[in-house]
């Protein structure tokens, strides 16, 4: 079903007390018009992409009403790592052989932390959003009196004056995170890739564009080639008081002080640097965690999240 469509029909009372409220998005938007034209967008671009925006309701009840992000790890990795997404993951990931070679060939990252991100951003190009980018924003800069994202908004309509994609392609979360990466317009504008080589990044059709513009990102803050993000890892009786992302030691020292690896991991130097996480606290699950994780956590800041991309990544690859 097209959320979208869905969606765009809650009454845009829900959103709006009264007349005073709809004058102040036309002073606003105003404002934002000015705004574009002193950045160089064309006068036409601007006129095409704002001219006939009103504050979005459906925006505006998702924004006011997320959830409130209390589950366990084990909560959160049970849907985020669900059947269904593994083997989604696996065909990707049989489909993309070449294609992840190449990039890692290109780029220095591996398949397992793409076919991770990939997969919980938009299960794999199939869950894309289905807001229009410079409606979600405007509305997000307006109700929020936002700089930032009158700023996005003001990249998006610079991706549409560049000639990339047409304003109604521009399509993406209720927040402006556009295409398969799920990227915001100024990381399309200073990140994304034409890896096919058809001019223009694609990040919404283009498998290709996709893997190589989140590779290129994760490289731009740091990314280390041949080395994990994270792995899991036994560790019984462990103190969880020195554990976190900030007790760094080596290899060898978390050995010594009970951390097992497990069969099949990465063989590595015992002096490189990691952490552990338990992310459930004492006897939950344990992982040792690398710089890769913190370069994960620049994509979203949730150590879930980015424990979540590895155990994406490794499951689907040993599918």
């Amino acid at each position: 079903m097209n959320r979208r469509a869905l969606l765009g029909g809650i009454s845009l009372t829900l959103a709006l007390p009264g007349l005073a409220r709809a004058r102040d998005f036309s002073g606003f938007l105003a404002g934002l018009r000015a705004r574009a034209l002193a950045a160089g967008i064309p006068p036409a671009i601007v006129a095409q992409t704002t001219g006939n925006l009103v504050p979005n309701a459906a925006i505006l009840k998702l924004d006011h009403h997320q959830a409130e992000f209390t589950e366990t790890w084990v909560e959160y990795s049970s849907h985020v790592l669900s059947h269904a997404r593994l083997q989604a993951g696996a065909i990707k990931a049989a489909e993309s052989r070449s294609l992840l070679a190449a990039v890692t060939s290109r780029f220095g990252v591996g398949a397992e932390p793409l076919l991770g991100i990939w997969g919980i951003e938009t299960n794999y190009g199939v869950n894309q959003g289905g807001f229009g980018v410079i409606d979600a924003l405007a509305t997000l800069a307006w109700d929020r009196n936002s700089r930032f994202f009158g700023a996005q908004a003001i990249d998006a309509m610079r991706i549409v004056a560049s000639g990339a994609v047409p304003a109604s392609k521009l399509i993406g979360s209720y927040a402006g995170a556009m295409g398969q990466p799920q990227f915001m317009p100024g990381v399309y504008l200073s990140t994304a890739i034409s890896f096919s080589g058809s001019g223009h990044p694609d990040i919404w059709d283009s498998d290709a564009d996709t893997l190589a513009s989140m590779a290129n990102y994760l490289v731009k803050y740091g990314w280390q080639p041949e080395m994990p993000s994270s792995e899991p890892v036994f560790a019984p009786g462990l103190d969880p008081a020195q554990t976190g992302r900030e007790v760094v030691r080596s290899l060898d020292d978390w050995q010594r002080a009970g951390v097992q690896r497990l069969p099949g991991a990465p063989a590595l130097p015992g002096s490189t640097q990691a952490a552990v996480l338990l992310p459930d606290g004492a006897g939950g699950e344990a992982f040792l965690i690398y710089a890769n994780f913190h370069v994960i956590r620049r994509y979203n800041a949730s150590d879930f999240y980015a424990l979540a991309v590895g155990s994406l990544g490794r499951a689907v690859l040993s599918a």
